[in-house]
């Protein structure tokens, strides 16, 4: 007798516009999780691995890195969101609200925001704007994103097309800082760096020169870590019969793997406080090495604060080739082939005069 209990996930038909979707497993966050996300990224930011620093500059304790959260945070939605993606497109108005510790638990909630069937019929582009919640439903995360999505019924009407209008990027002033993150003693032996925020000014390019090989065993190990059980990332077999022929690296790998290629030069940036927008420009696969440079797009000063400002960055990821030999990344306004990434965020960086 055949049962029908398990599910095959959402295909786009399924969605339903401004539906409000409750996804299941809260997370509590571990010491395990943050040392392994360091073993698969060799993150170096020491706030989030050295309590002595982290409690110089106003946290109790080191807390979790940003990245690590968004990840966490982003796999919880993908069994009702994404597990039958032709691909995840982009990102928008990810919006840090407050740090998470080791202890937290988070939960998260998405609302469907815009609906696009594409002129094959066979699949759409679905919007989301999610939040991720504490153990004190208090929001630490929330973020837009838009995926493509499997038609499971090629004949299934298509929806009224809404796109969603999103801001270009997350203002100064909607920035989410802590009241007691001080930079006022900032220790730049802990980070080896030298550079403060006026020491960069917008149109300059950072190439940074290190390398990373992405391989089988770590981009399925980081995926599980997420609980990402997208079946493009997770399922080898199935992904023999796609165009790809084998399975894609979850874009959240490479966001990493190029944030943490990019500490050369960015050493003293504390944290990431908004992703303004971002896209996965072609897939990677295992074997891929990732290379990354930085453009400065702005310099912000920050309202009632001496001693920190924030940095607008452009961070473009790069697989096979390093960054100082790729000279534009678009060619006849289409990504270079070589480009994986290419993502608008902010952090925080200490200014001079304050240590």
């Amino acid at each position: 007798m055949q049962s029908n209990k398990t599910s095959s996930g959402r295909f786009f038909e399924h969605f339903t516009l401004n539906e409000v979707i409750q996804h299941a497993t809260p997370r509590t966050i571990t010491e395990g999780d943050v040392a392994l996300y360091i073993a698969l990224t060799g993150s170096r930011n020491p706030l989030h691995c050295s309590e002595p620093f982290a409690q110089s500059v106003g946290y109790q304790s080191a807390p979790i890195d940003d990245l690590l959260t968004f990840h966490i945070a982003f796999g919880k939605t993908v069994p009702d969101i994404s597990v039958n993606a032709v691909a995840n497109l982009g990102y928008a108005d990810v919006r840090f609200l407050q740090p998470v510790s080791v202890g937290d638990t988070l939960s998260t909630s998405s609302q469907v925001i815009g609906l696009k069937q594409n002129s094959n019929g066979k699949n759409g582009v679905v919007y989301v704007r999610s939040t991720s919640v504490n153990q004190h439903n208090q929001p630490v995360l929330s973020w837009v994103r838009w995926v493509m999505v499997h038609k499971n019924d090629a004949n299934a009407p298509a929806p009224e097309t809404t796109i969603p209008e999103l801001p270009a990027f997350v203002t100064a002033n909607q920035l989410n800082i802590p009241a007691y993150l001080t930079a006022k003693n900032f220790d730049q032996q802990a980070t080896g760096g030298k550079f403060y925020w006026e020491d960069y000014q917008a149109g300059e390019r950072i190439n940074h020169a290190a390398g990373m090989t992405i391989n089988e065993s770590d981009h399925s190990l980081a995926t599980r870590l997420y609980q990402n059980n997208a079946r493009l990332h997770f399922d080898a077999h199935l992904m023999q019969s796609s165009s790809f022929g084998k399975r894609l690296v979850y874009g959240g790998i490479v966001i990493s793997a190029c944030r943490a290629l990019s500490y050369e030069g960015l050493e003293n940036a504390i944290s990431i406080v908004a992703i303004n927008a971002g896209t996965h420009a072609h897939p990677c696969f295992a074997g891929d090495t990732i290379y990354t440079f930085t453009e400065v797009l702005d310099c912000w000063e920050l309202p009632n604060r001496s001693d920190i400002g924030a940095l607008r960055l452009r961070m473009v990821g790069i697989k096979n080739m390093s960054s100082a030999s790729l000279a534009e990344t678009k060619q006849f306004n289409s990504y270079h082939p070589n480009v994986v990434l290419d993502l608008d965020y902010t952090v925080l960086m200490p200014r001079k005069g304050n240590q």
